[in-house]
């Protein structure tokens, strides 16, 4: 079961501070607001605007839902101009949620 872990050696155990992380990580996709905003910045980057139109929220709720994934590492934002750009912080996102997605649909 500890195959393909990397930086965790088969029968090493998680400290308490990694599963408490752990914990948190999998707590920012408790919520359908954020799965969606992921999915949505699996196929392209987006301004908040459009993150919003796409989801269908508000900007402000788009905003403070972009605001948590980035605290969790899961995206990304560079400055176009005046537009702020979001995208997956890399491809361990992308895989987490195709990896979700299959395994609910086994």
């Amino acid at each position: 079961m500890s195959e393909g872990l990397e930086g965790i050696e088969a029968g090493e155990t998680l400290d308490e501070e990694m599963l408490y992380d752990l914990a948190d990580l999998f707590k920012v996709f408790a919520d359908t607001t954020r799965i969606k905003i992921l999915y949505a910045l699996m196929e392209a980057d987006l301004c908040v605007a459009d993150l919003a139109s796409v989801v269908g929220v508000s900007q402000s709720a788009a905003s403070h839902q972009l605001r948590l994934l980035k605290q969790a590492h899961l995206v990304k934002f560079q400055r176009d101009g005046k537009q702020i750009i979001y995208s997956l912080s890399d491809d361990h996102v992308y895989t987490m949620l195709s990896q979700g997605l299959t395994h609910i649909c086994e």
